[in-house]
């Protein structure tokens, strides 16, 4: 806390700046990347991603088919390392664009397929693989027809499958419309560079720049079958007659030895209304949003529920035992004490040290550095701050924030062990832990998924030098702030317990329904206000969907932390009341099983949702990265409940009179 609130003053004077900056300008965009525009006959030429599947979920490099290849060779994009652990790999591609100008072109004609040719592509084709094809930043979008109801993709597949049939056909014709909007205003001026700057409109220069925007990208994909001996005497960008997608299967390419393929493409310009700040609306539309507010008033209706009973529990049962046990005088305090039942039992035992502390304080600590992260990074995104159109940026902002958060791991982690035990002893042993618990655990799991990715080929495998990046960042930055935030938590006071602990623990009485069991069961109410909004974070990942609609989770987040601290106290009350004084990983394990649902939610979805994902590899994978959200997850709520119980508990006992 100390620390934010040194924060806040510079906080508050960088966002008068921007509010005074903005003041002065004509616009202001901050979705990703800064607007270009281009002049009628200007070059732009199109950028590919890797080939992705949802049967699979393992990337490929696009170049790892028999593709064209651009004159000046391959070249990587350079990416941030979001975009590498994602497994994206941006590279240029041949298809040129002239600004304002329709034409039909001719890429190249292929040397006859081998037999490991056709067999890849026949592969790539049956495990529904899509090319991503990127134009000043915005991914190609197909629009196909189902039941009369027209359905947007990103990308388009590498080939197709007749049905009833065993041939497969390359997809080798595209043809594009790009969507522009003339563009006439005051000149731009560019904050930042690279694609994720911002740019701000200005009325300072008056000087006029007009062009054209790119605000739309699609493409219709065709298949056609062309004679190699008329092909092969073209050359690259040679201009070709317009070509109509063929509807029988003896005009389009198929896949077969021997096989010539030509690779062809049109491109139609058509202005358009659309201006630039909205060109990404097409990607991020909203649907769904009644089941959103749906699971916001679910959400809501577990939180009243509980509150219900926090405030019977406060107002009703312990203010009137409290009121009653201080209007006593010591005689009869004395004689009320032999008479004590319930949590009133249980003074000389509630601040007892639990087992294994050193590993709750871990464990509490990594939770505060995990929820500080979530919590940052889903403010930010939702005020807009990190935009699908800078690819990566999301999980690089997560990592980052991890990072820093170290400081707040070490400093919780370590306060607590010293209340705990009463003295600093041991502290760094505790921050080293701290700093090596959780991302041990991520690193063991991605490296066991990394072996894997890399037996496959695919480009979604963590390259050695990013290991050795990751691992710099972790020991240089998060481990030296973990231990730095411990010693600050070594000069922090202690917490002081309001009553003395007994030598002798008191005999804690049997119970017929086991006490794991209750806090099995109470991860449901979390859960219950997650699981929807899981479902659509399930299918951003998964099915290759943009996941924009971080409002409602950051609503979610707040109803979540809310329903976990509730649901902890409840728990902790009613082990208290059955004289159980062992609540300290009780009330941790009682909002923190969420984790277990969410695991089992996956699961469920990975067979139902999933259907299909196909081979033992990809399953793998999916259950790898699944168990550790899983993990996350149960340490953040898990810190939220015990933190909250803590805390009850402490003003609980605080106010009990005891000699």
């Amino acid at each position: 806390m100390v620390f934010s609130e040194r924060k806040m003053p510079g906080t508050c004077w960088v966002f008068l700046l921007v509010l005074l900056f903005a003041h002065s300008c004509h616009g202001f965009y901050l979705p990703g990347s800064y607007m270009h525009t281009y002049s009628t006959t200007d070059s732009i030429f199109a950028k590919v991603n890797s080939l992705t599947s949802i049967e699979t979920e393992l990337p490929f490099s696009y170049y790892s088919l028999p593709y064209c290849k651009p004159l000046s060779g391959i070249k990587k994009s350079a990416e941030n390392l979001g975009e590498l652990l994602m497994g994206d790999q941006i590279d240029n591609s041949p298809y040129r664009f002239r600004m304002n100008v329709n034409e039909s072109l001719y890429l190249c004609t292929t040397n006859p397929l081998n037999e490991h040719e056709v067999k890849l592509l026949k592969q790539r084709t049956r495990d529904l693989y899509q090319v991503n094809m990127i134009l000043d930043n915005l991914p190609v979008m197909r629009i196909a027809k189902q039941n009369g109801i027209n359905i947007q993709w990103t990308g388009f597949p590498v080939g197709y499958t007749p049905p009833n049939s065993n041939d497969d056909y390359i997809i080798n014709h595209l043809k594009f419309k790009v969507l522009v909007h003339e563009y006439e205003g005051s000149a731009v001026k560019i904050i930042g560079t690279g694609e994720e700057g911002m740019g701000v409109i200005s009325e300072a220069d008056k000087k006029k720049a007009s062009g054209f925007e790119i605000v739309g990208f699609e493409v219709v994909p065709c298949s056609v079958k062309y004679d190699p001996e008329v092909m092969t005497k073209l050359h690259m960008y040679d201009s070709i007659s317009p070509v109509n997608c063929p509807l029988e299967l003896d005009k389009s390419q198929i896949i077969g030895e021997q096989e010539r393929i030509s690779f062809t493409y049109e491109v139609e310009f058509v202005k358009s209304n659309i201006r630039w700040p909205s060109r990404w609306d097409a990607y991020l539309k909203m649907e769904g949003a009644r089941v959103h507010w749906f699971s916001i008033l679910n959400s809501l209706m577990v939180i009243t529920f509980l509150a219900g009973i926090v405030f019977v529990i406060f107002l009703r049962t312990v203010r009137r035992d409290l009121t009653r046990y201080e209007e006593l005088d010591k005689e009869s305090q004395a004689q009320i004490n032999e008479e004590l039942s319930g949590w009133k039992l249980v003074v000389g035992d509630v601040f007892r040290e639990p087992d294994c502390p050193k590993l709750l304080c871990v464990m509490i600590g990594d939770g505060v550095q995990i929820t500080g992260m979530a919590a940052v990074t889903i403010v930010f995104a939702a005020l807009g701050f990190m935009s699908p159109a800078s690819r990566g940026m999301l999980l690089t902002g997560m990592i980052i924030l991890y990072l820093f958060l170290g400081i707040a791991a070490g400093y919780v982690a370590v306060h607590l062990w010293r209340t705990l035990k009463g003295t600093s002893e041991g502290w760094r042993s505790v921050s080293w832990l701290v700093a090596c618990f959780f991302p041990g655990i991520v690193f063991v799991i991605l490296t066991v998924l990394n072996f894997i990715l890399w037996g496959s080929k695919s480009t979604g495998a963590i390259p050695i030098s990013l290991y050795f990046v990751l691992l710099s960042l972790w020991f240089c930055i998060s481990v030296p702030l973990t231990l730095v935030g411990g010693f600050l938590g070594t000069r922090a006071e202690s917490i002081q317990y309001p009553v003395r602990t007994n030598q002798i623990p008191r005999e804690i009485p049997a119970r017929k329904c086991p006490s794991w069991l209750l806090v099995l069961g109470a991860g449901t109410l979390p859960f219950g206000t997650l699981f929807i909004e899981l479902f659509f974070i399930l299918s951003s990942i998964w099915l290759g969907r943009f996941y924009y609609v971080f409002g409602f989770l950051l609503i979610v987040l707040l109803l979540l932390i809310i329903v976990c601290a509730e649901v902890s106290v409840v728990l902790t009350y009613m082990h208290l009341c059955v004289e159980d004084w062992r609540w300290w990983w009780k009330a941790f394990f009682a909002s923190g099983s969420v984790a277990f649902y969410v695991f089992l939610y996956s699961i469920n979805y990975l067979v139902f949702d999933l259907q299909s994902l196909s081979g033992p590899v990809s399953a793998i994978l999916y259950l790898g990265y699944s168990m550790i959200m899983a993990i996350a997850i149960m340490l953040s709520t898990g810190t939220i409940g015990f933190m909250t119980s803590f805390y009850f508990v402490h003003y609980l006992f605080s106010s009990v009179k005891i000699d």
